[in-house]
């Protein structure tokens, strides 16, 4: 069984037991989360389909950890000056596991 979710404003295909890396979403490590954003639901060829969401479907993640996504260098300059100016960024990420997925 499968299911697509959304999740702090990204769409996620998640299954029972996966871990996958999604936003921060402000739940602290250890806690569970339930997502009621629940876009699709399937099960080998049968496919429930919601419009936006799948009434009645809910599914059950794990916060197992946050992490930081990888270092984004950015660069900008003026020719034929001195103007030079670099910053980077990492992105706050939360390891997440699928506990039960429910139709």
């Amino acid at each position: 069984m499968y299911a697509i979710i959304e999740l702090a404003g990204k769409q996620h295909r998640v299954s029972k037991d996966q871990i996958f890396v999604s936003e921060r979403t402000g739940v602290e490590p250890g806690k569970d989360l339930s997502c009621e954003s629940i876009l699709a639901v399937g099960e080998g060829s049968d496919l429930k389909v919601g419009q936006p969401f799948v009434s009645g479907a809910s599914v059950k993640l794990k916060v197992l950890e946050d992490i930081r996504g990888p270092k984004i260098k950015g660069f900008k300059y003026k020719a034929k000056t001195t103007y030079r100016k670099s910053w980077g960024h990492r992105q706050d990420l939360q390891k997440l596991q699928v506990v039960e997925i429910k139709n």
